[in-house]
């Protein structure tokens, strides 16, 4: 066998392009602007910073998409410590949505986001419905920005987040603003803390949004026995990871077959398996968050084991999985 020269290395053979599944999704049919993904894995937002630190491990044009670290229209300092406590099979958060702001975050990380060829998306979160439109208009067009996730389900505020997406009036209010703020996709993030997640979604899907998340962190609480106190800065907080993993599963369910727009799912996905678990649920698209804690380069194994899963299964398009699910 002769040796592989430097054109040939790291190059696919010619039986591995054709094992190799189709695995593009489009997560906004039909939108002003497309939002077309290599691949349904992404990272989610807040668990992988501005993706900077991760770039640096891997080629991060590997990733189907990458969601920003939540931003605000000016910086934040975030909660008081502690803020992060480790529970079993998951972890609590009690961030505050720390951030950089927006203008920073154009002006110093966006111009290094423009040279990627991987989507970014930009999570973000205002207190009122006028700041969910202004950071749209402001994040409208800029190089480096694929797509908005607007978030009205972050469970660690005073005002904004979570009380918009309880709502359905509320979070149809604030996704109409955005999407008539901007030509950008836009995707509504929703919160698990709701007595019917599809009223949320259809009401999100009827004021325009192109695609969903599901969902955000559930709220938890964690007491020192010693102290009696909670353990984080709030007495409640998000509460991520594999614990969480079955109760996401079935809000993607039941998402999915209430809408017609693409559902992004997000919930304790640590490895390939748990991602098609979701995309046979009815997602086009997963998020891999907290696993990324432990094991920065999650996200690419996930991808990996899902190429091979859909190759040990006979799958040739990704879209053979979405919604697959036999429940008769």
């Amino acid at each position: 066998m002769p040796s592989p020269t430097a054109d040939t290395l790291g190059q696919p053979t010619l039986r591995h392009r054709e094992r190799m599944p189709d695995l593009t999704v489009d997560l906004a049919p039909g939108a002003k602007r497309e939002l077309i993904l290599r691949n349904p894995v992404m990272t989610a937002s807040g668990t992988s910073s501005n993706g900077l630190e991760f770039a640096r491990l891997f080629d991060i044009n590997r990733l189907g998409g990458l969601l920003s670290k939540g931003v605000t229209l000016k910086p934040r300092r975030g909660n008081p410590t502690p803020r992060i406590v480790e529970t079993p099979a998951g972890m609590l958060n009690s961030i505050g949505f720390q951030n950089i702001g927006v203008r920073k975050l154009l002006n110093e990380v966006a111009t290094v986001w423009e040279t990627w060829d991987v989507p970014v998306v930009v999570n973000m979160l205002g207190d009122t419905v006028d700041e969910f439109a202004r950071l749209a208009q402001v994040l409208d067009g800029a190089p480096g920005v694929a797509g908005l996730e607007v978030n009205i389900s972050c469970p660690n505020l005073d005002v904004g987040g979570v009380a918009f997406g309880r709502d359905p009036v509320a979070a149809a209010r604030v996704t109409e603003a955005v999407v008539t703020s901007t030509t950008l996709p836009v995707i509504a993030k929703l919160t698990p803390d709701v007595t019917d997640i599809s009223v949320v979604a259809k009401a999100c899907e009827e004021a325009g949004a192109d695609a969903l998340c599901v969902a955000n962190s559930f709220v938890g609480m964690n007491i020192d026995v010693n102290t009696r106190r909670p353990r984080t800065n709030r007495p409640v907080a998000g509460l991520t990871g594999p614990a969480i993993k079955p109760l996401a599963l079935r809000l993607v369910w039941e998402t999915a077959r209430a809408v017609d727009i693409p559902v992004i799912g997000c919930g304790g996905i640590v490895d390939g398996r748990d991602a098609v678990e979701f995309l046979l649920a009815g997602a086009s698209a997963i998020q891999v968050g907290t696993a990324s804690f432990r094991d920065p380069f999650a996200a690419i194994r996930v991808l990996e084991e899902l190429i091979e899963y859909c190759r040990d299964n006979g799958v040739s398009d990704i879209s053979e999985l979405i919604g697959a699910v036999q429940v008769d």
